[in-house]
Formats: structure tokens, sequence, C-alpha cells
């Protein structure tokens, strides 16, 4: 998943900047963990398309631990990837990313043929057009909307409608000065802040089903 910063007149697809922190050089994505450790992979030349912070995707892939393994994931917004990527490596079952940008999903494409991976596919699709397609449930999902285009709380919604498995988590970044709206089944697990953007992992509890508050750190 990558940052755009939103241009003067943005599009609703355009994605934020995000700062080059702790990535290997200049248009390369590095994977940090699982079966394709180490690998690095080219970046297009978008502006402001820029990798997930390698600390940022340590601490997040810390906190989802082994129940990655098996995970069936959706990666919405998913620019570079790197979520998604990530979660391949590290044992994910199956992955949908999904991108706007045809270069940025191309790019997408010949990256997962570098790797070998099958079981995962780019989609080349607005996303809150894809989330209104016949939806399968996901056990974890990435979502990364563009900042200050009022998506998050969309996205969200949507999700709900069959997106999700009960128990599924989510990982929802935006930009610092927003407090999201989510669904109330979703409990706070964790957040961290990086730069102008936070980060809050959610795990999800089935309609209805009273949940114990966890305490985000």
């Amino acid at each position: 998943m990558t940052r755009r910063r939103s241009p003067s007149r943005p599009s609703r697809h355009s994605r934020a900047p995000r700062r080059r922190d702790g990535n290997r050089g200049r248009g390369q994505l590095r994977i940090i963990g699982g079966e394709y450790r180490r690998r690095l992979l080219p970046v297009i030349d978008l502006p402001g398309l820029r990798p997930t912070p390698d600390r940022v995707r340590e601490t997040l892939f810390n906190w989802l631990g082994p129940g990655l393994a098996g995970a069936r994931v959706l990666d919405l917004f998913a620019g570079t990837g790197a979520l998604g990527l990530e979660a391949l490596s590290r044992g994910a079952h199956d992955a949908i990313l999904v991108e706007l940008d045809a270069r940025a999903s191309r790019a997408l494409e010949d990256n997962l043929a570098t790797l070998g991976i099958t079981h995962a596919r780019v989609v080349n699709a607005d996303v809150m057009r894809f989330l209104d397609a016949e939806p399968t449930p996901h056990s974890l999902v990435f979502l990364d909307p563009p900042f200050r285009q009022d998506l998050a709380a969309a996205c969200c919604a949507a999700l709900e409608g069959g997106w999700l498995s009960d128990d599924a988590s989510i990982y929802l970044e935006t930009e610092s000065t927003l407090a999201p709206e989510v669904p109330a089944n979703w409990i706070l697990h964790r957040e961290v802040r990086a730069g102008d953007s936070t980060g809050r992992l959610y795990r999800r509890r089935p309609t209805g089903e009273d949940s114990p508050t966890e305490d985000a750190c």
C-alpha cells in the first residue's frame, strides 16, 4: 500500500505521498519478511508513489503475527502493493489488489510475476465500484484511501456488505487529523502514527455480538 498526497484538484482515486522512511533506495520496494524476504522490486515512477515505510510494515505485521497464515487478503488502493505483497510473502492464502491507476496496476502484475505468485490477482478498478460488486468474505483488509477525500467512512461501511469474515482484521490508514468513522462492531486493537498519517488495526466482531473493548497502544 502506498500513500500519495492529494493534488490541488484531487481525483477521488489519487493517493497521498508517504515519506520515504526505511526503504532501500529510490524506486524500490523491499519485502521485509517471509518467503520473499529481502527481495527488491521496482516501484513505478509516478508522482508521490512510495512504498509503506519498512518500520510501519514491521509494526503492522508484528501485530498480525501468526494469524496471518492462510488469510484471504483484500488490498484496497493498493499502490505499490507493499502490504498485499508482504502478506503473501508471510503466508496469506490469496489476495486481491485493487488499484485504479492502469500503470500502477501493470507494475503490480509484473511484480507478482517476478515473485512467481499465482494465488493473487490485480483488479484495475475504482475501489467503491469494486465494493459494489458481488462480495466474497476476506479475513484481512488493508484500506489506505487518499487523504482529505472523505472516502474512509464510505469504504468501511461498504466492507460490511459481505466483504469481511466474522473475525476479520482491518488495517485503516488515514491522515492523523481525521477521527475515522468505522462500524460499531470494529474494535480498535492497535494504532501507530508515522508523519502525517495514523494506522489503526481493528478486529471485527459479528454484528450484534457483545465485544470487549481493547486498549490501543
